[in-house]
């Protein structure tokens, strides 16, 4: 086993450190602090434009913000607790209940998105990074 396929040192946390994963050999690791997302959307990481970032959030009720990814499909699943998850699509707005770990769903390419937890609960995502978007609920 190469030193790159050992994993991530002891105390790594997905929902802390995400990952960027591209084609080739490595996966990246990529510290997220409270301000990740407000400056991935200002266009700070442009090296994550290719490939997927994997990330995960624990949160309760619902999100603030819709989001939409127009570079790619977005893989949404559930780890933990139960969450809806609403996808405006062009003839309306689609839910979609994941209930069980491992459930998940994926959300079209430029397609918004939003969801509501009932509970505590956590969401492993596979997301494109270019362009990612957001907007107010």
């Amino acid at each position: 086993m190469s030193a790159g396929s050992l994993g991530a040192e002891p105390g790594q946390d997905i929902l802390r450190t995400y990952l960027h994963v591209q084609d080739g050999p490595t996966i990246a690791p990529v510290e997220a602090p409270d301000t990740f997302w407000p400056e991935l959307a200002a266009g700070a990481f442009p090296q994550l434009d290719q490939g997927r970032l994997m990330s995960a959030f624990a949160f309760t009720g619902a999100w603030e913000t819709w989001e939409r990814h127009p570079a790619g499909e977005e893989l949404v699943m559930l780890l933990a607790g139960a969450v809806t998850l609403m996808l405006e699509m062009h003839d309306g707005v689609r839910t979609v209940r994941l209930v069980t770990p491992g459930a998940y769903v994926l959300v079209p390419p430029n397609t918004w998105h939003t969801a509501s937890a009932e509970g505590e609960s956590t969401l492993l995502f596979l997301t494109p990074g270019a362009a990612t978007e957001h907007r107010p609920v």
